[in-house]
């Protein structure tokens, strides 16, 4: 009761989205320490609820008037490690790590696709409509073709990654839904 005339709300309200994003960060390294484990299989949960929390902290700094730059920049870098490089090396740990080079340079394009796309993103006025896949979208679809591993050579993941890393830095406009 004492600490309620102390305590700022609107100033906590404003770091809630960050906070949303750090979540988001920190969900993505889980996936990658885990990933690093050979527990790829777990890694999963932890993408999708990365993804989770990154579809909520833009809706809560919208709802609570709280964007700002800084924001967009920590939710472009929690993005690049939760939807480029945690998926990335999930799929490289899992299939394509026996094409050594091959493996190494699909996984290099993708994450540096997203992140080419991430910065574009954040120099650029938003009208309402993306420019290319969303790295989000784009991660989320790597991570669910974890599941057609057991079905699928590493060449199809090699072309996927190749797939996507184009579609994020294509000119392509998408309406945000």
């Amino acid at each position: 009761m004492f600490l309620s005339r102390y305590l700022d709300y609107t100033k906590i309200k404003g770091q809630l989205a960050n906070a949303i994003t750090i979540t988001n960060l920190s969900f993505g390294i889980i996936a990658i320490i885990l990933i690093a484990r050979d527990l790829g299989h777990m890694s999963l949960v932890f993408i999708f609820l990365a993804a989770l929390f990154d579809r909520f902290d833009g809706l809560v700094a919208r709802h609570f008037q709280s964007e700002s730059l800084f924001g967009k920049e920590l939710d472009s870098l929690s993005d690049i490690v939760s939807f480029g490089v945690a998926p990335a090396l999930l799929i490289y740990m899992t299939d394509l790590s026996s094409m050594l080079w091959v493996g190494i340079a699909a996984t290099i394009f993708y994450i540096a696709a997203g992140a080419i796309r991430l910065a574009r993103y954040n120099v650029k006025e938003f009208d309402g409509s993306f420019y290319g896949v969303p790295i989000t979208a784009a991660g989320v679809l790597l991570t669910l073709s974890y599941f057609l591993s057991p079905y699928i050579g590493p060449p199809f993941f090699v072309i996927f990654m190749v797939f996507l890393g184009l579609a994020m830095i294509s000119n392509v406009r998408i309406a945000k839904v």
